[in-house]
């Protein structure tokens, strides 16, 4: 999941808007950062740090990508998750041994299951859905401790019940997961990935496993410390990733200064965030200025770059245009559209975040 830490993630309480199809994620810098966001005492709510210097944008010359779109990635039910059933603002989900009921906008249609299927919930999420608010777990049938082990394709990791109803894990990035994995093992060669909003490691670790050396960005140090900690339980301890915790932007700048490059870059930015000194991030406003950095900071045989949006007013054409325009003069082709949860029960899809990604 970030650098920022509120991520959808964005603190605040969130009504979909006209043209959305993303529901909201948590604070985090998915980083976006997403543990409990707390208020800065350092700095008072008219006094945000302040931003880095604009990037002088113009717009490059040269023949735009290729494009594929709409295009939709879809997580299908499997042993490890599952989307059992959703409907009238809720899901209920299967992660690994437990059955999570949680809140969620984009149910806008009737439940299918009956009753007594969410009623054998393990978990449900009840209160305050503010990002930065307290929200309380319910435990109907045992007690559940803050964590529990889960898997991903065999990468072990902890799931986690946050207060702002978040479990560690987004099992729609796993299409993103999974295309990254084949782009590293198909190089056949060294492969330097740049995870920004990293949240809890697991794309970090996927491309680990897969033989990349990774960079790990994420404002929050809770969350880089529970990433660290998916790290040794997933048995990857050895392999080379490196976790940092900062703000995504500053960290992408500095990377531009010093001649580092990357050959696969993620970003995951939140709608509205503040980084680890206060530095205050509006997506619209800032998104421009880390696309154009991203493309700076790519090595001379790149691979992909992976933009995944949540909580916005807005179509994926908008980030796709974006996407498109900066890496005009590149070749390859810019694929955009809707990440997808398929349902169990009736088979009904749950569009969770857009995306936009350039391959090479």
């Amino acid at each position: 999941m970030k650098s920022f830490r509120d991520k959808r993630r964005d603190g605040r309480p969130h009504q979909p808007g006209k043209g959305e199809a993303a529901q909201s994620r948590p604070p985090e810098g998915r980083g976006v950062n997403r543990p409990e966001v707390r208020p800065r005492q350092d700095l008072k709510p008219d006094q945000p740090a302040p931003k880095s210097t604009p990037r002088n944008l113009a717009r490059r010359d040269g023949v735009l990508p290729a494009e594929q779109l709409p295009v939709i990635l879809e997580v299908a039910p499997n042993a490890d998750y599952a989307l059992l059933d959703s409907g009238a603002g809720q899901k209920l989900e299967q992660y690994g041994p437990y059955r999570i009921v949680r809140p969620e906008g984009q149910a806008i249609w009737q439940k299918a299951l009956p009753a007594r299927d969410w009623e054998r919930a393990d978990a449900i999420f009840t209160g305050d859905i503010d990002e930065e608010g307290i929200g309380r777990w319910r435990f109907p049938r045992t007690p559940l401790g803050e964590t529990w082990p889960m898997k991903h394709d065999g990468i072990d990791y902890l799931g986690r019940f946050t207060s702002f109803r978040h479990v560690g894990v987004f099992p729609e990035q796993a299409s993103h997961w999974d295309h990254m994995a084949g782009l590293i093992a198909a190089a056949r060669r060294p492969v330097k990935v740049l995870n920004l909003f990293g949240y809890t490691g697991l794309a970090s670790l996927v491309a680990a496993r897969a033989g990349a050396e990774v960079t790990h960005v994420d404002a929050s140090k809770k969350a880089i410390g529970w990433a660290r900690e998916n790290q040794e339980i997933s048995g990857l301890g050895g392999k080379p990733i490196r976790w940092i915790v900062d703000d995504a932007v500053k960290f992408a700048e500095r990377e531009e200064r010093r001649g580092s490059r990357y050959d696969i870059i993620l970003f995951d930015p939140p709608a509205y965030g503040r980084g680890p000194k206060g530095e205050v991030w509006q997506l619209f406003e800032d998104l421009p200025d880390l696309t154009d950095l991203c493309r700076s900071i790519l090595t001379p045989r790149p691979l992909a770059v992976v933009l995944t949006a949540y909580s916005i007013r807005a179509s994926f054409f908008a980030i796709h245009a974006l996407v498109r325009d900066t890496f005009a003069g590149m070749g390859g082709k810019v694929e955009s559209g809707e990440l997808i949860i398929r349902e169990k029960s009736a088979g009904r899809a749950l569009s969770t975040s857009l995306f936009s990604r350039w391959v090479a």
